[in-house]
């Protein structure tokens, strides 16, 4: 580790016991998104584990094709195993009818799957990322989560979002200041079919906003209606004549009848608020 000490003495005593917990497991299948979270569990596994820490990395429509390369290298470069597998989400009508507890059934299929594949490759324990900043929130996964005793190393040892980033950047991952990321799914109003066609319309939406420079975006779909979010900072550049015409004009291209700017900027989980309502 190169800057242990930025590290406060809570950040450390964590990590211990994160590595403790993990040895004690002695083979682990990571659930790897290749986000902030599973890639600081990863390399703490394999770290403290070696081949017997594995990657188990989901591949569908719902998972953008950047976020999947940026998997594949990161297992590359470390030399760690890495499985692909897809869990056909779009072909679970639960899943597609989109209700307040999709990411439960989308969870438990995803972790069902990898499970069978850990036990392939003779691995006893599968484990996801989830830190105690995800206990906050709307976050109906973790019920498949518990029910299919995976584990929950970070939350386990507890970690927080910002202790995640801290260990990360003095590990050395260049993931620390990677900005969260939650699946495509995430962006539908709940309710709303989620179909393969609209899933790639929200690719190419967000896709193109990252490649002009908004690093924490989200394309939200409302029916044929685009609401983008990005940084109540960025508002101004968005709305800019050129850019904002650009925008909109390559929105059209994609799909979308309507486009519309979110004024309050972007906000984690803002679908959320609909539920109960």
């Amino acid at each position: 580790m190169d800057n242990n000490k930025e590290l406060t003495p809570q950040q450390s005593e964590k990590l211990d016991r994160l590595k403790a917990d993990i040895a004690a497991l002695k083979s682990l299948a990571v659930g790897f998104s290749g986000g902030v979270d599973s890639t600081f569990l990863l390399m703490v596994a394999h770290d403290v584990l070696g081949d017997k820490a594995i990657a188990v990395t989901e591949a569908d429509s719902s998972v953008p094709e950047r976020e999947i390369k940026e998997a594949e290298e990161f297992c590359r470069a470390h030399g760690i195993l890495q499985i692909i597998c897809n869990g056909d989400q779009i072909n679970d009508p639960e899943y597609r009818k989109n209700g307040p507890d999709r990411c439960y059934h989308c969870k438990r299929r995803t972790f069902t799957k990898i499970m069978e594949i850990a036990k392939e490759h003779g691995i006893e324990y599968v484990a996801e990322g989830s830190n105690m900043d995800d206990l906050g929130d709307y976050r109906p996964g973790l019920k498949a989560v518990g029910e299919l005793k995976v584990k929950s190393p970070l939350r386990e040892a507890g970690l927080t979002k910002a202790d995640i980033r801290a260990l990360s950047k003095a590990m050395g991952l260049k993931t620390w200041s990677k900005p969260s990321y939650a699946c495509l799914a995430s962006r539908f109003a709940y309710g709303e079919e989620i179909t393969e066609e609209k899933l790639k319309m929200i690719d190419k939406a967000e896709q193109f906003l990252i490649e002009r420079g908004f690093i924490e975006e989200r394309v939200r779909i409302h029916g044929n209606v685009a609401r983008i979010e990005v940084r109540a900072e960025d508002i101004p550049r968005l709305a800019e004549e050129g850019l904002r015409q650009e925008v909109y004009d390559r929105f059209k291209e994609i799909g979308f009848m309507f486009v519309a700017l979110d004024m309050r900027g972007y906000k984690s989980g803002s679908m959320n608020a609909a539920i109960g309502k």
